[in-house]
């Protein structure tokens, strides 16, 4: 049986999974879910995802949510295919775990809630985006994106010289806050990098 991703194309977590899963050669069927259209709330969907929130996957059976734990899932189970992702050395699989907690607590949110109140509050809700909010998120994600800099003036990656997960990770948010103009990855430049 194929896996199945249960998403929205425009939500971050769903472009974690999906992005796993092409990293890792996995096929897979993608099942669109409207959030627009509240399909995320209706009582079949709240049976798999209780939150309701997406994405989740069925593999075969095996229901799975929040997508750091789809995209964990994904990497170990096909760990010989595909880019690696999470490393298999005890002391760089810590290093990943380091880098993993980094994106998730310093990283993810203020780029979320940046994104939410610039992008996905005014489509969703109506409401404008509150500027003054928005330059204050972004001003402390520059604040954490000052450390990361330091942090890849000596490696490539968060976790090292390999790519792992949690740089992947960082992408969806990374490219909507670039689609608003905010220069706060540019203007460092290991974090460019």
């Amino acid at each position: 049986m194929v896996l199945t991703l249960y998403g929205y194309p425009r939500s971050t977590s769903t472009q974690r999974v999906a992005m796993t899963l092409h990293e890792k050669a996995v096929p897979f069927t993608f099942v669109l879910v409207d959030l627009v259209k509240g399909e995320h709330k209706a009582p079949g969907f709240l049976d798999k995802m209780p939150f309701g929130q997406v994405p989740y996957i069925d593999d075969d059976g095996f229901i799975l949510y929040e997508s750091r734990a789809i995209a964990t899932y994904i990497a170990e189970k096909y760990a010989d295919q595909g880019t690696p992702l999470i490393p298999k050395d005890l002391k760089a699989k810590a290093l990943f775990e380091q880098a993993a907690s980094i994106e998730a607590f310093n990283y993810d949110p203020y780029a979320s809630k940046a994104v939410f109140d610039k992008i996905f509050k005014p489509v969703f809700t109506g409401i404008p985006a509150d500027e003054a909010l928005f330059e204050s998120l972004v001003a402390e994600l520059a604040k954490k994106l000052d450390v990361y800099d330091q942090i890849l003036s000596k490696q490539k990656y968060l976790a090292g010289d390999q790519v792992t997960l949690a740089d992947l990770s960082h992408l969806p948010y990374a490219e909507l806050l670039l689609q608003v103009g905010t220069k706060v990855f540019e203007e460092r430049p290991n974090v460019s990098r």
